[in-house]
């Protein structure tokens, strides 16, 4: 990992263009980013144990831009699992949204199993990244867990750190962990400790009422915190849903593999019948929102979040910076719809796995490649032999013209 962090040039420009809501209900402070078409159903993005509402902002800005409505949520400071779900519950009916589509990695993947076990009417479809079943194994590795909410900040922060590889990495991987643990920093004791405790507490997901079919498995290759067993059983228990290979992305393929995880999404809620609105996306509103309402601007820093928490619910506005750029053109969608279209699904052991093909412009572009090497070992070539040749043929004429003077 880097000692020295520098914040992305695409985030500076996210955080610049999609304000960040905090909206407290109850007792807890929900932060959240939500962008896109008010009218879509939302896809909303849960992260993990070292995660933000932040590390998802790849996929909100391409997404949004595509029609699609995008709401990443911070998990708030909450004890056990039921308190989950019912402050998730408070937290969407807070922002007027009734029927979602989630998309959850690590512990935000298991939360998303929760909930639609538990409030199945409300959740659309899942999508799966990285995830598990049950939390036994975990509370196994941590004997001091009764002792969390009373465990200091700095070592709550070293403990999951610990459960990240540290390099050697490919660039974007090395990247998309840099910018993991950036995020870690910002956390707070409680929110650290809150996500510990509901990955240890002891719960295990029940059968789901939503269908097989409604439920994508993503996950990569390479490797990941979450242990192979684990995922293999969260494979057992859905073996009608479609899966989405990564051969490479790390803990973090939504960071590292953000073309793919995003073309992987698009497919899933195509497929799940959610059609995107892009002739909508000039038409967001200047604030930003897309969505729900905005309780605290975006310049206040988590400390100042953290004083708000006891204090007045009700909190200005300000004005939001304008939305992003201008939806894409016309051969920027054509693109994007040939990828979908060129994605194939194979039956593998009666299993669906999403391969993705390569495009046309990939293909072109690995032809141009191609000319390019051979134009340049063709040069090469000239250049080396050209003064092997011009030599050879003084030595001839010079040869030639001694022989003459001979005869």
């Amino acid at each position: 990992m880097k000692s020295v962090f520098s914040a992305p040039g695409d985030y500076i420009y996210f955080k610049s263009q999609v304000p960040l809501h905090r909206i407290p209900i109850g007792t807890k402070q929900w932060r959240y980013y939500d962008f896109g078409p008010k009218v879509v159903t939302p896809l909303i993005c849960l992260p993990g144990t070292a995660g933000t509402a932040d590390v998802y902002y790849k996929q909100i800005m391409c997404l949004s831009m595509k029609g699609y409505r995008v709401i990443s949520v911070d998990i708030p400071c909450v004890w056990n699992h039921q308190e989950w779900i019912q402050s998730f519950e408070k937290f969407l009916d807070a922002i007027d949204v009734h029927h979602i589509h989630l998309y959850g990695t690590s512990l935000g993947g298991f939360l998303a199993q929760l909930f639609a076990q538990h409030r199945p009417r409300r959740v659309k479809s899942l999508i799966l990244s990285n995830t598990f079943l049950e939390t036994r194994s975990f509370a196994a590795a941590m004997p001091w867990a009764p002792f969390v909410s009373w465990t200091p900040s700095f070592l709550l922060k070293r403990y999951v750190l610990t459960g990240i590889r540290d390099g050697p990495h490919e660039p974007f991987i090395a990247d998309s962990v840099d910018f993991v643990v950036s995020q870690v920093e910002t956390l707070s004791r409680d929110e650290l400790a809150s996500r510990l405790t509901l990955t240890v507490d002891s719960a295990s997901v029940k059968p789901l009422l939503l269908s097989d079919s409604f439920i994508t498995i993503m996950d990569t290759n390479d490797y990941s915190a979450i242990p192979q067993q684990l995922k293999d059983q969260l494979s057992e228990r859905y073996p009608g849903a479609r899966r989405a290979y990564l051969k490479t992305g790390g803990d973090f393929p939504f960071l590292s593999r953000p073309d793919e995880v995003n073309l992987h999404l698009q497919l899933h809620l195509r497929r799940v019948g959610l059609e995107a609105q892009p002739e909508l996306v000039q038409s967001i509103p200047k604030d930003g929102t897309g969505g729900g309402p905005s309780k605290e601007n975006d310049k206040e820093d988590r400390d100042d979040e953290q004083k708000d928490n006891g204090g007045n619910p009700e909190s200005n506005s300000e004005e939001s910076q304008p939305s992003p750029s201008a939806p894409e053109s016309s051969e920027s969608h054509g693109l994007d719809e040939q990828l979908l279209s060129n994605a194939e699904i194979h039956y593998i052991n009666q299993k669906d796995s999403i391969i993705l093909k390569p495009s046309a412009m990939s293909m072109n572009q690995h032809s141009a490649a191609a000319g390019i090497l051979l134009q340049s070992t063709w040069e090469f070539f000239i250049f080396s032999l050209l003064p092997l040749y011009v030599d050879s043929l003084y030595i001839y004429s010079n040869n030639a013209w001694k022989l003459r003077q001979l005869v």
